[in-house]
């Protein structure tokens, strides 16, 4: 299904330019050889006068006698030629007078033919390669060629291979049973026609890059085993105006020869974006393409049997115009799988994958909050790689495990060589983080802790949800404040203030960031009161996005203090937790600098009978703490520059 139709038949391109590019040259080799052979002369070349003195001398013995040259031999067995001169009738007596014998050159006809052919074979070359040179342009460029600019670039798949069903879509069985209708629609018209009823003629699945939206369409496609065209709303518009709406109409007429149809615009933001706002030739040509779009979704003249899907994730900067019944009746929403969705996502990529026993998709799905389709996908196939990469047969659970390590912390940076002041800075900054969450009951549970350098951060703490969360709640907030000014706070108990290292820029955004949106757009300041202070805009000409302040100047002084408050009361309740519990704070660094990495259950097994049961681990390890203000070095940028990972709070 996944492959484009191509006439039956259709010659090799290869062996065509081979066919062309063989032809020129052996008639190049063909003209070179005619000019050779006929600048090759027969014999010494005399002047007709010095011809005519040698015939009165006697020296000549034979001569042949063409239509425009004479050619004959010497006495001394020379060759020699000569042009003939019309108009000397004496000179066959001549000749005979001096016992000369004389032969005739007949006129050969394939002469002639060669002499006509040298001349026109320049012409006929130039005219060859014109022809092949304009052929390949129109189909090298498809329907942006020289002579197909306004059509349509909508490509038709067929069934030929990978046919996509719904059996292949897993995760989203609410939107899959929206479409369901569809599919009844385009195998039983009759069904719905004779009661009255009436198809939708478009439906706009909305979702998250990744959830499967283009998947969707394609099952709805397998399903009903109709024709299905696929284009994106970017491959209409061009510089030039008006070409797009050609395109528009150009597809709409192909969809009608094939209906019933389906036709898949993917991305039609691009195109579909509100009118009245653009400025330039560019947003007009966009325009005029929207234009011929809604004309032909619902205009004078019905496109019966042809059914417009279109995906995007960005509902919210389409023209009302496009959304109303008539044109996209429906928006179905293709949104992120919860974990029974996931469960049933892995499965179906599993299916191709040499599995171990020991595999269990559930629970890789509860340790996947917030994975989309496409990344359960390069999950399994992470798994794979990695399985494959060891040499073994078949991918067990810690490949998984290792590969959803890798997704979501990035990839081990095993050459990265760290300092020893360096590591135990790493170490206690993200024991600090650990145990803050730890002493946070809205916190989410520890996955896994590590110093090992991930990615772009030197170390990080995972924290993964119990449960799928659809919404979040004031004291987690405040928790999850708290625990992102755990690693600073911990430097500061440790090393002293003046060792403080950057590492912490990350956790500084995140904690800025939630703090601000917290009092301009959730309305959780008691002092601002439950109002929107800020909401997003279109940037300029449709390009990015942007925030807009929607208060004074007082109100944003008093929208700063009030960050600042959630902020610094969350570094006050980190610091409350480390310095009651610093001798915990130094336990858990030392683990982690003995271990590299700890997962969830080892740390709270650490914290509650202080030694880990692990076959490697060392019989009640002696710490010392560094002293305050001890002369370790300031450790290096800790996130590429721009501090931790907001994800290793």
């Amino acid at each position: 299904m996944d492959e484009n139709r191509e006439p039956e038949n259709q010659p090799n391109p290869w062996m065509k330019s081979l066919f062309v590019w063989g032809g020129i040259f052996l008639a190049l080799l063909l003209a070179v050889s005619m000019f050779g052979g006929a600048s090759e002369a027969p014999g010494t070349a005399i002047s007709y006068s010095d011809f005519k003195d040698r015939v009165a001398e006697g020296t000549v013995e034979s001569v042949e006698i063409g239509p425009e040259v004479i050619t004959g031999t010497l006495g001394n067995e020379q060759r020699f030629s000569t042009v003939r001169v019309e108009g000397d009738s004496g000179l066959i007596d001549e000749l005979q007078d001096a016992d000369v014998q004389i032969t005739g050159a007949q006129a050969e006809s394939g002469n002639m033919l060669l002499y006509i052919l040298v001349q026109t074979l320049p012409f006929l070359l130039i005219l060859g390669i014109a022809f092949f040179a304009l052929r390949q342009v129109q189909k090298g460029g498809g329907a942006g060629g020289a002579m197909g600019f306004g059509k349509s670039k909508a490509k038709l798949l067929t069934e030929k291979q990978g046919r996509v069903t719904f059996d292949d879509v897993a995760g989203i069985d609410e939107a899959r049973e929206e479409l369901q209708e569809i599919v009844e629609f385009l195998k039983d018209p009759s069904r719905f026609s004779k009661l009255g009823g009436q198809i939708p003629k478009g439906a706009l699945l909305v979702g998250s890059p990744g959830t499967g939206k283009t998947l969707l369409a394609r099952a709805i496609a397998g399903e009903a085993r109709v024709p299905f065209f696929t284009i994106s709303g970017s491959d209409f518009v061009e510089m030039f105006v008006g070409v797009g709406a050609s395109r528009v109409r150009d597809m709409f007429e192909q969809a009608k020869k094939n209906a019933p149809c389906i036709v898949f615009i993917d991305e039609i933001d691009a195109v579909g974006r509100h009118r009245g706002n653009g400025i330039g030739n560019s947003n007009d040509e966009r325009e005029q393409t929207l234009n011929q779009l809604l004309v032909e979704m619902d205009g004078f003249e019905a496109n019966e049997g042809i059914i417009i899907i279109a995906a995007t994730n960005r509902p919210d900067v389409l023209d009302p115009a496009l959304l109303r019944p008539g044109r996209f009746d429906r928006q179905v929403v293709v949104p992120i799988p919860d974990i029974d969705g996931r469960e049933k996502i892995l499965a179906v990529h599993m299916k191709k994958v040499p599995l171990a026993p020991d595999v269990n998709p559930r629970t890789i799905a509860r340790g996947t909050p917030g994975f989309s389709g496409a990344d359960l996908a390069n999950l399994v196939n992470e798994a794979a790689l990695l399985a494959a990469r060891r040499n073994k047969r078949l991918v067990a659970m810690q490949e998984f495990e290792d590969a959803k390590d890798k997704v979501m912390m990035g990839t081990e940076r095993k050459s990265m060589v760290m300092t020893e002041d360096e590591k135990k800075m790493t170490a206690y900054h993200e024991a600090g983080h650990a145990l803050v969450s730890i002493n946070e009951p809205a916190s989410d549970p520890i996955h896994k802790a590590t110093i090992i350098p991930r990615g772009r951060a030197l170390g990080m703490v995972m924290r993964l949800p119990e449960r799928d969360n659809y919404s979040y709640h004031r004291d987690k907030m405040h928790a999850n404040l708290a625990v992102a000014m755990g690693g600073r706070v911990a430097e500061e108990i440790i090393f002293g203030h003046d060792k403080v290292s950057s590492g912490a820029s990350g956790d500084i955004q995140y904690a800025t960031d939630l703090a601000k949106n917290m009092v301009t757009k959730w309305g959780m300041s008691d002092k601002l009161g439950p109002l929107m202070y800020e909401q997003s805009q279109e940037g300029y000409l449709g390009m990015g996005q942007s925030t807009r302040t929607m208060a004074g100047a007082e109100t944003n002084k008093l929208i700063d203090a009030e960050i600042k408050e959630l902020v610094e009361g969350g570094l006050k309740r980190a610091t409350e937790v480390l310095t009651s519990q610093e001798d915990k704070l130094h336990l858990l660094a030392q683990a982690l600098l003995e271990y590299e990495t700890l997962s969830g259950d080892e740390i709270n097994q650490l914290m509650q009978n202080g030694k880990i049961d692990r076959p490697d681990a060392p019989s009640g390890p002696v710490i010392v703490p560094p002293a305050h203000g001890s002369s370790i070095p300031k450790a290096g940028k800790r996130f590429g520059g721009e501090g931790e990972a907001p994800q290793g709070a």
